[in-house]
């Protein structure tokens, strides 16, 4: 799949937006697209794409099958085919439209702004997908994803889209794959890392109050003290 531009990327992210939080009003017309393509809020950055260019892009984007229009309408009406275009899965393709209409994002951020998409289990979910779409890249070279830098003052790292080559990366410092860290100081760990953790410290601790309760029951048969 061809490299998006901007204006496409918008305008395929916000008809996989409508799709998912307002169905009742799916497909668009070319005038609510519009609408949903210019919103000041939730939109990184910010546009101010007109009627002409919204129609330029969902040509472009309907002659690489990514975007159809709706036969059954009397107004044009259009919907995304993102998914099966890409080849991701559900939770994959929500990341990604995450990502095109709303900029750099961290795992816990894009867990909050996805509530309205799909229901991801935790923040380790979502972890756990962008490092699938990150590994689909490396093994066919089709990378959509890439992690940045830690920003100063944040604790978790924030990961962008390449659907649109580096344009939206270069602004930021990516990080290095690799490469030895920048000085001796311990990186803090993820959300994603410590919920496992938790979890983890959860199960062990049920399993040593089992034991525990088990090896009771076995000083008793035995008439033992477990002095």
């Amino acid at each position: 799949m061809r490299l998006l531009t901007p204006t496409e990327a918008r305008v395929l992210a916000t008809l996989m937006e409508k799709a998912r939080t307002v169905p009742d009003s799916y497909p668009l017309s070319l005038n609510t697209l519009v609408l949903g393509c210019n919103q000041k809020t939730s939109r990184d950055p910010v546009m101010e794409l007109t009627d002409a260019q919204a129609q330029a892009a969902i040509d472009s984007l309907k002659a690489v099958s990514l975007v159809f229009e709706a036969s059954s309408s009397r107004v044009p009406r259009f919907e995304h085919n993102f998914q099966r275009g890409f080849g991701v899965s559900e939770p994959q393709a929500v990341l990604l439209g995450l990502l095109m209409l709303r900029g750099p994002q961290t795992p816990g951020e894009l867990r909050i702004n996805s509530e309205r998409w799909y229901k991801f289990a935790d923040i380790a979910s979502i972890e756990d997908t962008l490092g699938e779409l990150k590994a689909r890249g490396e093994d066919n070279g089709a990378v959509t994803v890439i992690q940045l830098a830690r920003a100063p003052g944040m604790r978790e790292q924030r990961w962008v889209h390449r659907l649109c080559g580096d344009a939206l990366a270069l602004p930021f410092q990516a990080a290095s794959s690799g490469g030895e860290p920048r000085n001796a100081e311990a990186e803090p760990i993820s959300l994603g890392q410590a919920e496992r953790l938790q979890q983890r410290i959860d199960t062990l601790e049920t399993q040593v109050a089992q034991l525990q309760n088990q090896l009771a029951h076995v000083f008793k048969e035995l008439g033992l003290s477990p002095a």
